[in-house]
């Protein structure tokens, strides 16, 4: 097939790729959406470096983010992530996994927005569950009834994420790794 000019064929089994703002993609979700174990996987895929924001935080203030909120609590963990989420969305080239509450404060959704695609890793409440059930490092999660704590946090968030995001993906690795195909570079060396 020729496009109208009678020139060269036109590629329609190979839509452009979806450029990446800033060479950046950031991973929202909630708790066990997978934006740690695909955001590795995505970021060997695309050939950029993985940064864990929770895993960088934690690595600056030396110690766990348990520890954190229990020394100050919530409001406190905040303030720390939102300085760190400045400093990580100021890279470039990167794919980021936030923290899952990191939509909550207005200036994050702000900087992940201006700095790079987002997608929204999204899944129910009890497939999340499912898990993350026997991790102990979720301090929100710590309490009698975990599902239903985690059905709120997805009322609460749910909306936000969509806010923030270019894109929502359903977070099955298999519809994650197909999407995200269309952030992939092509190759021209044979056309396509």
């Amino acid at each position: 097939m020729s496009d109208a000019t009678g020139g060269v064929p036109a590629a329609i089994d190979f839509p452009a790729p979806v450029p990446l703002h800033r060479g950046n993609l950031f991973l929202v979700g909630l708790p066990g959406a997978g934006k740690s174990t695909l955001g590795r996987q995505l970021a060997r895929r695309l050939r950029k470096r993985f940064v864990d924001a929770d895993a960088e935080l934690e690595q600056r203030l030396g110690v766990s983010i348990p520890t954190i909120f229990e020394i100050e609590g919530e409001a406190g963990f905040r303030d720390r992530e939102e300085v760190t989420i400045t400093n990580l969305t100021g890279l470039a080239d990167i794919v980021l996994s936030t923290g899952g509450g990191v939509v909550l404060r207005p200036a994050n959704r702000k900087r992940l927005r201006e700095n790079g695609t987002v997608v929204y890793l999204h899944a129910e409440p009890a497939t999340l569950w499912s898990r993350i059930r026997h991790s102990r490092n979720r301090p929100l999660l710590q309490t009698e009834d975990p599902l239903a704590r985690l059905a709120e946090l997805y009322m609460q968030r749910d909306a936000l994420y969509r806010e923030t995001a270019d894109h929502v993906i359903e977070s099955e690795r298999s519809e994650v790794l197909r999407v995200m195909r269309m952030f992939e570079p092509r190759d021209d060396r044979d056309g396509r």
